[in-house]
Formats: C-alpha cells, structure tokens, sequence
C-alpha cells in the first residue's frame, strides 16, 4: 500500500526516492540551522517537532498520532486507542541517567506513535535526551544495523542488549556535525534507505 503523500507519488520506489531526498535535506537544515535547539527534549511533542520537521513536506500525517493499529512482523506496537495515555507515560519517565534514557527510547519504540518515520525521528530524539542529561550521543556509525535490529526487537521483553549495544557506541563528540551527518546515514540505513548521503542533499 502506498501513503498517502503531499507529492502525489503513487509508485512505491519513487515514493522511498523521494522521502529519503527530502527527509536528508531537512535533516541536515535541521542540524545547520539551530532549528533542533527548539525541540523540548525527552518529551513526545519534542519528538512531534522532528517528525514534522523532517517528513513535512511528504506527510500531511508529519508530527501527529497515528489513527490506525501497526504492527512489525508478529509484533504489534501499542493500539491507537491507548496511544495518548501511553505518551503521556512516556513524557513522565525519568531520564537522569543512560540506563533511564534507554529505557524510555524502548517504550517509545513500542509506541511507535507515528505512521512512518518512527525509527528515523526517534533516534535523533534519544541522542537530544543523551546529549542533555548526560552529554554524550551515540556514534550510530558503531551500531552494527542486523544486531541493533535484532535487540530493539527484543527489548519488548528485556533490554539489556539494547543497552549494552548502545553503551559501546557512546561518544563525548555531542558538538561533532560530522557525527551527526553520519549518523542520519546509518539511521537511515536500519530503515533501507542507503541511496542518497545526507552531506551530498
């Protein structure tokens, strides 16, 4: 099934042609304009901002709570119709510490509130929570995509792996652009979304 998107695209390829282009660009004007510093972080509107932010141009679903059930495989992410409440959760966990911000990284994972684009948004929003609380961010350069994968997959039930893949992959360069292109990539990447560089958009 193809979105419903604001560029009239109706083939799949072209559609994920497209998305990536535009996204990557607004990803990076994101990061070069100073634009992210308005995102209120650790908080489900701050995640809001960088969807629409980043899918705006594509979506005219960009930054809102999805109206329909999704699921990923046999895994199903949190029903709609409990979709508000559980961000509201969200927002209230505490993030003092690594251990805390993972643990809710996993649960907004699990809600995936948007129709697309969760993963995308979602880690740029993780590092903001990382780089606020406990001044590093993650080299996503170092986080192999089959076992990252595979331990956001069963962080559902238990997220050590998650953690300890994460915790390796720490880096103290939180003003790096260089790493923050970079890591747009291989996010993108997880997804796959490989034809276009985020530098070169």
């Amino acid at each position: 099934m193809i979105l419903e998107n604001k560029l009239n695209i109706t083939d799949q390829v072209e559609l994920a042609r497209a998305e990536e282009r535009l996204s990557k660009q607004k990803a990076k004007q994101l990061y070069d304009s100073g634009d992210l510093a308005a995102a209120e972080v650790g908080t489900f509107a701050g995640l809001a901002y960088i969807h629409a932010y980043l899918f705006g141009e594509i979506y005219a679903f960009a930054g809102k709570i999805r109206e329909v059930n999704m699921a990923k495989g046999n895994f199903r992410f949190a029903s709609q119709i409990y979709l508000q409440p559980s961000l509201q959760a969200i927002d209230a966990m505490p993030q003092r510490n690594f251990d805390e911000i993972i643990e809710k990284y996993v649960e907004m994972n699990i809600a995936h509130p948007f129709r697309e684009g969760n993963g995308r948004a979602t880690r740029i929003w993780l590092d903001l929570i990382l780089k606020k609380e406990i001044q590093q961010v993650i080299d996503w350069n170092l986080v192999d995509r089959e076992e990252y994968l595979s331990a956001m997959q069963r962080s559902v039930v238990k997220d050590l792996e998650i953690k300890t893949l994460l915790r390796i992959a720490l880096s103290d360069q939180i003003h790096d652009r260089v790493l923050f292109m970079k890591g747009i990539d291989v996010s993108y990447y997880y997804e796959g979304y490989s034809e276009f560089k985020t530098e070169e958009v």
